[in-house]
């Protein structure tokens, strides 16, 4: 990790550590995209000391390496991806199931948006809603 980088990196090293290890591979072990809770929940019996602070800690330690993505909910808790490709999402409405979908990334979007106005696009993000097949086959 922080042995690998480049002197012009501007991250600050971070020393390694068992939890954020932990919390990495079991993220990358699931593409459920889940919340912070959720690791809590499956590491709390590994790590008897470990705090939802530490999960969030470690969470924001991921995002800043480029490690994991974070997907902002608004309101509600954010969803966790260690799939850092980009690619969109389908979020369910009705069970919240958030799942990558195996499309194109429209690399045109990011032109379309007018730098006439003074818009600089760095990337962007796309989201569907409805109903993911699981719900679709009930409703």
């Amino acid at each position: 990790m922080a042995e690998n980088r480049k002197k012009s990196d501007k991250r600050p090293p971070y020393r390694r550590s068992k939890q954020r290890e932990r919390i990495l591979a079991l993220l990358r072990s699931t593409d459920t995209h889940p919340t912070a809770n959720w690791l809590f929940g499956r590491l709390k019996k590994e790590f008897p000391n470990l705090s939802i602070g530490t999960i969030y800690r470690n969470v924001g330690i991921l995002v800043h390496q480029g490690l994991i993505g974070r997907i902002a909910f608004g309101s509600t808790f954010d969803r966790l991806d260690a799939n850092v490709t980009e690619h969109y999402h389908f979020i369910c409405e009705r069970c919240d199931a958030v799942i990558d979908l195996k499309l194109p990334v429209q690399r045109g979007l990011d032109k379309q948006v007018p730098t006439s106005e003074g818009f600089q696009v760095h990337r962007h993000a796309v989201e569907f809603y409805g109903l993911c097949p699981k719900c679709a086959k009930k409703a």
